[in-house]
Formats: C-alpha cells, sequence, structure tokens
C-alpha cells in the first residue's frame, strides 16, 4: 500500500513510520510542518531501509489545499493522522492554535481522504478527549467526532478510525525525559501534584497498537488501548531518581498547571466498551454526531477561531462538548 503519515517527525509519527517499514509498503509519505524533524526520519529510513520508496514533504494540515495537492498527487491508500498539538498548558494559552490544527487540521485530512477514496483513515487520539477539562482535550474530542462523522459518509472498503491512549513515555516534551533533565541539572525534581497519576505506555507499544487498531479498522469506531494501571507521578519521580543513581535529589511539588487533570479517564462515562479481536484493544461504544448539528457547529467554530476572542472560543467549545471541564476565562 501507498502509505501517508501526518505528523511524520513527531514522536509517535516517526515510530509509526519505523513500524510500517517492517510490513514492507509500496510507499510511505512523510508529511510534517517541521522540516528538522522531517529531514531526520527521511535520513533515517534512506539508512535503514532504503529499499522502501518514500517520499518527504514539508506541509502543514491546517493548509486545506496543500493537502489536497498531496492526496492528488500521491494517492495514498491508507492515512495515519499523528499531526497535533498535544501540550496541554501550551495550548490553554493559545487555544486557537489548538482548534486550527487539533480540529480543522484533522477535518481538512479527513474529508480529503473520504474525496480520494482512501482505504483507511487511523486517527491518533488521547484519553485527554475524555471528559476533558483542556483545550487540547476538547480539540481532541471534536476531532474524533470528524472521523465518526466521515466513517458515516464512507463509501463500501472505506474505514475511519480514532484510536486512544495515554502518555508516551519518552515522547518529546513527556515526564521521563524531563525528570532525567532535572536530574542532570542538580534537581529538584518536579512533580505537579502527590497524588496525580497518569497511564503510560512505550513509544513503540503505543505504535503498535495502533497499527493494529488500523488492521482492525471497522469503520466508525474509536479504539481504547487498554493501558493497565494508571501510574503516581510520584512513584515515578522516586523510581527515575533511583535508577539514575543520582543522590540528594529532592522532589518539588509545583502545583496542577491550567487545564491538566489530577487523573486520566479512557472512557466517558456513557461510552462503556466492549473488546475487540486484539486483547489489547476495546471499542468505545460512543454516540454518532448528528451530520447537520456537527457541520453547523464547526462552521460556528471556524468563525470563532478567526476573531481572537478566546471567552468566546471557549464558550464555543464548551457548547460542543458539554461534558467539557474548560475553565471560561
Amino acid at each position: 500500500k501507498t502509505v501517508l503519515i501526518t505528523g511524520a517527525g513527531g514522536s509517535i509519527g516517526s515510530e509509526v513510520v519505523r513500524q510500517i517499514c517492517h510490513f514492507h509498503p509500496k510507499k510511505l509519505i512523510l508529511l510534517g510542518r517541521g522540516e528538522n524533524s522531517i529531514f531526520s526520519i527521511q535520513q533515517e529510513l534512506l539508512r535503514t531501509w532504503p529499499e522502501i520508496e518514500q517520499v518527504a514533504l514539508i506541509g502543514d494540515v491546517r493548509d486545506r489545499a496543500r493537502v489536497r495537492e498531496i492526496f492528488a498527487a500521491q494517492r495514498p491508500q491508507v492515512v495515519f493522522h499523528a499531526a497535533a498539538h498535544k501540550h496541554v498548558p501550551l495550548k490553554e494559552e493559545s487555544p486557537h492554535q489548538a482548534v486550527l490544527n487539533n480540529i480543522f487540521g484533522t477535518q481538512n485530512v479527513a474529508e480529503t481522504a473520504l474525496e480520494f477514496g482512501v482505504e483507511r483513515m487511523v486517527n491518533i487520539s488521547s484519553d485527554k478527549a475524555v471528559n476533558p477539562t483542556s483545550v487540547m482535550g476538547t480539540s481532541k474530542r471534536i476531532a474524533e467526532m470528524i472521523v465518526t462523522h466521515c466513517g458515516q459518509q464512507a463509501k463500501k472498503g472505506q474505514a475511519f478510525v480514532s484510536v486512544r491512549f495515554g502518555n508516551v513515555l519518552g515522547s518529546r516534551g513527556s515526564v521521563v525525559p524531563t525528570f532525567m533533565r532535572q536530574i542532570r541539572d542538580g534537581g529538584p525534581v518536579t512533580v505537579t501534584h502527590p497524588e496525580m497519576t497518569r497511564y503510560f505506555m512505550t513509544i513503540p507499544e503505543a505504535s503498535r497498537l495502533v497499527l493494529q487498531a488500523g488492521a482492525l479498522a471497522q469503520n466508525g469506531r474509536i479504539y481504547v488501548l487498554d493501558m493497565g494501571e494508571p501510574v503516581k507521578i510520584m512513584d515515578l519521580a522516586r523510581d527515575v531518581i533511583s535508577l539514575s543513581g543520582a543522590k540528594d535529589v529532592d522532589i518539588a511539588f509545583s502545583g496542577i498547571r491550567p487545564g491538566e487533570k489530577l487523573y486520566e479517564e479512557l472512557l466517558t462515562a456513557a461510552e462503556g466498551t466492549s473488546r475487540s479481536q486484539h486483547n489489547d484493544i476495546l471499542v468505545a461504544r460512543s454516540e454518532k454526531p448528528d451530520s447537520e448539528w456537527l457541520q453547523q457547529n464547526l462552521e460556528r467554530l471556524w468563525q470563532v477561531s478567526q476573531v481572537g476572542d478566546a471567552l468566546k472560543l471557549r464558550l464555543t467549545l464548551k457548547e460542543m462538548v458539554p461534558e467539557s471541564l474548560i475553565t471560561l476565562v
């Protein structure tokens, strides 16, 4: 197959690329906005998988014309959509960017995939989309709605799915690399709250399950990766300090940041799950969005996103995702 990966230079996107190589695709299309990260994964593939045809393209999923141009030229059959803004506190400060990238970028990719008859589209989502307390999480929930909606319009032989998982160990900006840097600097290691917990997976583990969900590809489904038991960030910090062999490194509490939860969930109260054919992948029983409602609200959200009124933007997000607990400031 010809496979397109958006956000191909990111932590998850680049690992999805590496995992796909083991299945010897006909062609890989590496799409990303940051030229350095795309150049890096391109050069890695030239060294490790020189026999696989690849094309590295710079482009922003927010640019619908560019997305359409790429689909028209490359004709991907399978799309893994990993391009996203993911840092919760940063998106609280720049909510319009979360909306433009995570929501309208996803809409551009999904609707273009629908138009060009893509066989499979896998949208990489987050546990932060569940009962979201942040702009980032709310934007990812609406992105899930868009992909499910495209699934409702899909023709026979097409499948549009989303995959939710929690925090990824070792991804850029995640907690373990941050702890390691703080230890190298002599401490303290900062933990937001002594009771904060998170679900964790390694990058290869998460990426393998993303591919597996793509293989299952029951149209319109939201897959939830079985993340095991949540881990206390405090315990993780102690383990990292101990394993690093560092002495006399203190732990300091920095307080919960804007948009953060004390604990994450993988499902809303209304969803529930059923088992898929794969032991580590659950299927969320989520509601299908009404087509007219979704289109009207996306149009309204687009208009608000162009104005620059952060409060009005947050109110509109809240109206689209009533269970969202984002702060209205």
